[in-house]
């Protein structure tokens, strides 16, 4: 089977996500998508007329988030016309997922060079919100019957509930991602892969990560009140489904503490990502030197009704299709989409803390839905560089109850 080589891998500053504070709050998202295709193309001298597709992740594909944004992207870049494109959505794990499929299309032998990514303009989601249901079933009865599918911060503060996960200790863990990334952004361990965007009149709109908070302390974030206690009663439709009782549904019985709250749940905010994949071949021709290839890839499904809990059982299965244990992973990327998540992740495969999200995550850097996986495995990618270290796995939590999950090697 051909190996999937990563060549390069690029990305936006995450802006703010909320009109009139972000940076990036009036870049069209397609300008954005464009920004990084454009990097890619020119730090590796690319003839886009070889772009084989362009496959790209973006969780609401409605306004100017729709209409097929990677090939709208790629237009946008500059790339030939023959250069195609499909923008997918998988929540969430969008932007690792389209590295997984990239890397398949390659992997099988019939394609040679194709780029994967994403981009998220999650300012815009006030403007979307009058056509957007509140519900993942999207008013589907039957399947509400069957599983109740809650809003993901109710979901996690249930896990830490069920899991008698305290506030302490995830407050803890958002402290240490703070730091982590302030000490990342102070010592440049992001800048080979940041790409800054500008405005269309060529003034500088943002060369720099805008959400992290580096003076948070855990007296901070105690000062904080939880996130999602008067969301989870809140009716939401004529008949007054709320929140608890789709949970209800499946767990009737969970007197669910509230523990989530602005600081240790991921940012909103927006930016795009990519990364550039080739085949062993057409890499060598082009005289290309790999960063890293793709070892395995995987997806899994979970409860849908908890919706968080899939990445440890997906990074499990993704091991041992590498025919890998634990113990063969230098690093690990874990999405910090709430800090449950991540301290579930590393609770249950008993991990090294200093392996996971060395330059901190989410909860400091934001998460921009449909980019954040391809960001990870750039983020990935460079520190395994960064280190001198082998083998890393990425993985993500998703709505509906998944994980992708990814291991990558370097070169």
């Amino acid at each position: 089977m051909t190996e999937a080589w990563i060549i390069d891998a690029c990305r936006t500053p995450r802006g703010i996500g909320k009109p009139g504070r972000g940076a990036l709050t009036e870049i069209h998202p397609q300008r954005l998508g464009s920004t990084v295709l454009k990097a890619l193309a020119e730090r590796n001298d690319i003839n886009t007329a070889d772009v084989a597709d362009i496959i790209w992740g973006c969780n609401v594909q409605r306004g100017p988030n729709g209409n097929d944004m990677g090939r709208m992207s790629a237009l946008d870049a500059g790339y030939d016309i023959t250069s195609s494109g499909v923008t997918l959505d998988r929540f969430c794990g969008s932007g690792i997922t389209t590295v997984n499929m990239a890397a398949a299309s390659i992997m099988s032998g019939m394609e040679d060079m194709v780029i994967a990514g994403g981009c998220e303009m999650m300012s815009g989601y006030g403007r979307l919100a009058a056509e957007t249901s509140p519900f993942v079933d999207s008013g589907n009865m039957h399947l509400r019957e069957m599983y109740g599918q809650s809003h993901q911060g109710l979901c996690a503060d249930t896990i830490a509930t069920i899991e008698g996960i305290p506030r302490e200790a995830l407050d803890q863990l958002a402290e240490v991602s703070q730091q982590r990334a302030a000490h990342a952004i102070e010592n440049g361990y992001f800048d080979r892969s940041l790409v800054p965007v500008y405005h269309d009149d060529g003034s500088l709109a943002l060369d720099k990560d805008e959400f992290p908070r580096p003076g948070t302390t855990m007296e901070s974030l105690g000062q904080l009140q939880p996130s999602f206690e008067k969301l989870t009663n809140m009716p939401l439709d004529e008949e007054g489904t709320t929140y608890a009782k789709l949970m209800a549904v499946k767990y009737p019985d969970v007197d669910v503490e509230h523990v989530h709250h602005a600081g240790n749940s991921s940012g909103v905010v927006d930016g795009a990502a990519a990364v550039l994949l080739a085949s062993p071949d057409y890499a060598t021709k082009q005289g290309w030197k790999p960063r890293a290839k793709v070892v395995a890839y995987g997806n899994m499904g979970d409860c849908p009704a908890l919706m968080l809990n899939a990445p440890v059982p997906s990074a499990k299965r993704v091991l041992e299709k590498a025919g890998l244990t634990k113990d063969d992973i230098d690093l690990w990327e874990i999405n910090e989409a709430f800090a449950v998540v991540a301290e579930k992740f590393i609770r249950d495969l008993d991990l090294d803390r200093d392996t996971v999200n060395v330059n901190g995550g989410a909860m400091a850097l934001g998460h921009p839905i449909g980019a954040t996986g391809s960001v990870l495995i750039g983020t990935m990618v460079d520190e395994l560089d960064r280190r001198g270290l082998k083998r890393g796995l990425v993985t993500m939590c998703a709505g509906g109850g998944m994980a992708p999950a990814i291991i990558v090697e370097r070169m």
